[in-house]
């Protein structure tokens, strides 16, 4: 399983040292056990198609014995007529039951083969889907910082490569083994009969391809993994260069050409290592397939030989000679499809690692309910934090408390901790020392879902969904989605009423470029769309994280002129840059540093004559 966080990754090489034999034990046991899981995952997309394959599979494996006994008895029959100078009719009537019931088993097979493909293309869409929705499923379970890690986008690019593929060729592979091995079973009835050194060199030819073939999975699949953030390189170059929210810049900047190099760069690199692997499989494949061939002729010429000297019939000699030809097709077919087996396998782990990755937010088998009301608000005690993998402090020993229907701003430079803070209140991260308190309760104590259920957030990064309007705005409160004067209430509360006003499709309008009669916005506009989502939330708390940032100055004026009416009764907690926006707040916190450096009013901070004093008088120069 390929680690979230670990030592720093390697380059993959061809010529890589070989692996001790502890390493290919554990890397064939992990291949063997996730062929069950896949069938769990195959099952759990269609049962039905699953069975039939496998009802398939049984059949399948016995006509190859079946077909070529018929057609032995067929020969004979021909050449007794012969021999006995039967009339023509009389010997096709003799041999005519023999070839209905191979015709009837070339139908059998044939109509098998075409339900195979059948069920393989159900199984194949199903399994898209299936496989799909348990990645993002995962993926919603998770914590933010996964979110920030590269090391998970690589895995989760892992995971998600081929992945519906590779569970389907487990299946086949694994139904094919089972037809190879049934088959062979038949056919070993006959041939050990005959002659059990022919079977043992006829068999044995074909073992150092199937080695050969377990080696370069191997490689394959180390060196797909090994590539993903290559991979994922090529994907983001490829967004950049083809969407909207980036292409003025690229045109403005002639990014285009040099940035399609790098993406290029990127794939040739792979491609040639590729390839190279590929050559190197396909020689040793073709100078391995010539021993089993030799050994084919070799058993050829003896079972001619035997058939001269009167042994056996000349019917027996056409059994033997294509259960010669079939069984070591069905041998190295057995072991094609272990060697394909182990590959997917190990292709699969990648799936199976990501799915088993355990969200570190940790919530109570019993929650405490969440309070109707605030009676004693928020209380950060002693909260420190640092961001997973990082040595220093995002927070500091902050100590913060917030009543029931305060309005708090938070200032400072970027990266002092404003942001940080508003993640550990909606619960996307824990503290690392301290506590953060709901009314005396330690959030951790609360369900997540619940408590997030309870704040209204606008971060500055805030989403764009080219949906509806009203999608854009209900999206708030996901369960009144359908509440006409809710989204109406809150498209007013944010200014997006105006927006919505001038749209052609009103609150229907797709919003964005990305989809036919998409209709786009301005940044300022889309920021109304956003403030109003937030507003969607009835909760007790509301946090705007910049919030008038794309905003002209009278429509911000507007809104913070009725910020009191908008946020009654609610906490609100507003990050901002603008001066004339916080200090309509109760109370004004400065960040520096992780720490909380001054609080109090607009007035009382301004007499106080620190930083944000400075800060106000810098910004206000601005202006005069």
């Amino acid at each position: 399983m390929v680690e979230i966080r670990g030592g720093r990754r390697s380059t993959p090489k061809n010529d890589e040292p070989p692996k001790s034999m502890r390493e290919r034990f554990d890397e064939i046991r992990t291949a063997a056990a996730n062929i069950p899981r896949a069938f769990r995952l195959v099952w759990g997309a269609d049962r039905n198609g699953t069975i039939m394959m496998a009802l398939m599979t049984v059949i399948s494996s016995l006509l190859p014995a079946a077909q070529a006994w018929v057609g032995a008895l067929i020969v004979d029959a021909v050449v007794d007529a012969v021999t006995a100078q039967t009339p023509a009719i009389e010997g096709l009537r003799t041999a005519l039951p023999l070839l209905v019931a191979e015709f009837g088993l070339l139908l059998i097979g044939a109509a098998i083969g075409q339900w195979r493909r059948l069920y393989e293309h159900v199984l194949n869409s199903q399994m898209g889907h299936y496989i799909n929705t348990q990645i993002i499923r995962k993926a919603l379970t998770l914590d933010l910082h996964y979110f920030e890690d590269p090391a998970f986008y690589d895995k989760l690019q892992n995971a998600r490569r081929e992945a519906d593929f590779r569970a389907l060729s487990i299946i086949n592979g694994s139904f094919m083994v089972v037809q190879n091995l049934l088959t062979l079973l038949s056919f070993a009835a006959l041939l050990l009969a005959f002659s059990p050194l022919i079977t043992l060199i006829l068999f044995g030819a074909t073992i150092p391809a199937f080695i050969a073939q377990g080696r370069f999975s191997s490689l394959y699949f180390r060196m797909l993994t090994w590539r993903a953030p290559e991979f994922r390189r090529m994907q983001y170059l490829e967004h950049v260069l083809t969407v909207d929210s980036s292409v003025k810049e690229v045109k403005l900047f002639g990014l285009g050409e040099p940035l399609l190099k790098r993406y290029s760069a990127t794939f040739w690199s792979f491609f040639k290592e590729d390839v190279a692997l590929a050559r190197r499989r396909s020689l040793i494949s073709l100078l391995l397939g010539l021993l089993a061939s030799a050994s084919y002729y070799g058993a050829y010429a003896w079972i001619v030989f035997v058939t001269i000297a009167g042994s056996i019939t000349i019917g027996g000699m056409t059994l033997y000679l294509t259960l010669f030809r079939n069984s070591q097709g069905t041998f190295q077919g057995l072991f094609d499809n272990i060697a394909r087996l182990y590959e997917n396998g190990l292709f699969m782990d990648n799936l199976f690692g990501f799915l088993a990755i355990e969200p570190q937010i940790a919530r109570q088998a019993v929650a405490v309910p969440m309070p109707q009301q605030l009676r004693h608000g928020l209380e950060f005690r002693n909260v420190s934090f640092r961001y997973p993998g990082r040595e220093d402090w995002a927070l500091r020993e902050v100590n913060l408390t917030i009543a029931p229907g305060e309005k708090l701003a938070l200032v400072g430079p970027n990266g002092a901790g404003k942001t940080t803070l508003i993640k550990l209140l909606t619960r996307l991260y824990d503290p690392t020392e301290g506590q953060i308190l709901l009314d005396g309760v330690d959030l951790r104590d609360y369900d997540p879902d619940q408590l997030r259920s309870r704040i209204g957030v606008i971060f500055q990064d805030f989403v764009r969904y080219q949906l509806s309007a009203r999608e854009n705005i209900g999206f708030g409160q996901i369960d009144r989605l359908e509440d006409t004067t809710r989204i109406d209430d809150a498209a007013e509360r944010g200014g997006a009423d105006e927006v919505v006003a001038e749209l052609p499709g009103g609150m229907e309008t797709m919003l964005g470029r990305w989809f036919n009669e998409g209709h786009e916005l301005s940044g300022g506009q889309w920021q109304k769309v956003a403030l109003s989502r937030a507003f969607m939330r009835d909760g007790e708390v509301l946090v705007l994280d910049e919030p008038t940032a794309a905003l002209d100055a009278e429509r911000e004026y507007e809104i913070f002129q009725r910020f009191r009416a908008l946020t009654e009764g609610k906490i609100a907690v507003l990050i901002s840059h603008r001066f004339s926006t916080v200090r309509m707040a109760d109370r004004i916190a400065v960040f520096e540093g992780g720490r909380i450096t001054e609080i109090g009013s607009h007035r009382e901070l301004l007499a106080h004559g620190g930083t944000y004093a400075r800060l106000f008088e810098m910004q206000a120069e601005g202006y005069r």
